[in-house]
C-alpha cells in the first residue's frame, strides 16, 4: 500500500532524538513496530526498509541511535561501504557504539515506546521491536524491559547476543514474553553460543525461532554493504511479516 514518511524528534531523558517514520497512507490506525539500525545507523538503505515494512500494515519508526552526537548521518558514510572503506568507517563509529552503554538504552527505549505508542497514526495494541546487527541486541533488551508491550522481537545479524558480561542479552531471555525469530549469520555466533541462546529461549516457552540463514556472513540485510545477499533477505521478510501478522493487531 502507498507509504507516508515523517522526520521527528523524540524527547528522551538525555535530549531530542531525531527519527524517521514510516506508515500507510490512509487515515486508520496501525500497528508499531521500533525498529533499531544496524552499527552504520540511520541511513537511506534503512528509511528504504522501514517504507517496505509501512508498506504492510505498519506504522515503523526508527530512530538515531546516536542523536547523542548530533543528527543523522552523524557521520559521512559512503553509498556503498567496501571491506576496503569498513575499518576506516568503523574507527568513526566505535567511540559511538561504546558510549550507547546497556543504561543509556534503555532510558532510549522507554522513551521510544512511549513515543511511538502515543502517535496518532498507530493502534492501541502491542508493538514490537526489531533490528540488525547491534540494533538486533537492543530490540531483545526492550522486549525484556517492556513484556507488557512488546509482542514481537526480531533480531537480524544480531551478533552479540551471549556474552560474559552480566547485562548479556541471554541473561535477560527469561523476561521476554513476546514471539521471537532470531536470524543468524553463518559468522555472527558459534554453534555452542546459539545453542545457549536457544536453551535460554526453550526455558521461558514463548514462541520461537532461531536459525542460521545459509550462506550468509554478518550484516546480510543491508544493500548498501558487501554482506548484501538478496536471498537472505527475501527470507528475512519471509520470516519477519508472519511474525507481525500473528502478534499485531490490525483492528
Amino acid at each position: 500500500m502507498p507509504t507516508k514518511t515523517k522526520t521527528l524528534q523524540i524527547p528522551t531523558a538525555d535530549g531530542q532524538a531525531d527519527a524517521f517514520a514510516a506508515f500507510p497512507d490512509r487515515g486508520e490506525r496501525h500497528p508499531g513496530v521500533l525498529l533499531y539500525t544496524d552499527i552504520f545507523g540511520l541511513r537511506p538503505v534503512l528509511k528504504e526498509m522501514a517504507r517496505e515494512l509501512a508498506g504492510h500494515g505498519y506504522y515503523v519508526l526508527v530512530p538515531n541511535l546516536y542523536y547523542r552526537h548530533g543528527p543523522a548521518p552523524v557521520i559521512e558514510l559512503p553509498e556503498h561501504i567496501t571491506a576496503e572503506i569498513r575499518p576506516a568507517v568503523f574507527a568513526q563509529l566505535l567511540p559511538l557504539y561504546e558510549a550507547h552503554t546497556a543504561e543509556r538504552a534503555r532510558r532510549d527505549a522507554d522513551a521510544y515506546l512511549r513515543f511511538l505508542t502515543t502517535q496518532p497514526e498507530v493502534g492501541t495494541g502491542p508493538v514490537a521491536a526489531m533490528g540488525y546487527c547491534m540494533g538486533g541486541v537492543l530490540a531483545m533488551r526492550t522486549a525484556a524491559d517492556h513484556p507488557d508491550q512488546v509482542a514481537a522481537v526480531a533480531a537480524f545479524h544480531p551478533g552479540s547476543l551471549v556474552t560474559d558480561a552480566p547485562e548479556s542479552p541471554h541473561r535477560l531471555i527469561p523476561a521476554i514474553t513476546a514471539q521471537v525469530h532470531l536470524g543468524h549469520a553463518e559468522n555472527d555466533m558459534t554453534p555452542e553460543a546459539i545453542s545457549e541462546l536457544n536453551q535460554a529461549l526453550d526455558a521461558t516457552g514463548v514462541g520461537y525461532t532461531s536459525e542460521v540463514y545459509p550462506g550468509t556472513v554478518h550484516g546480510f540485510t543491508m544493500s548498501d554493504t558487501e554482506a548484501f545477499n538478496p536471498s537472505a533477505l527475501q527470507h528475512h521478510w519471509d520470516r519477519l511479516l508472519p511474525l507481525l501478522g500473528r502478534t499485531l493487531s490490525h483492528s
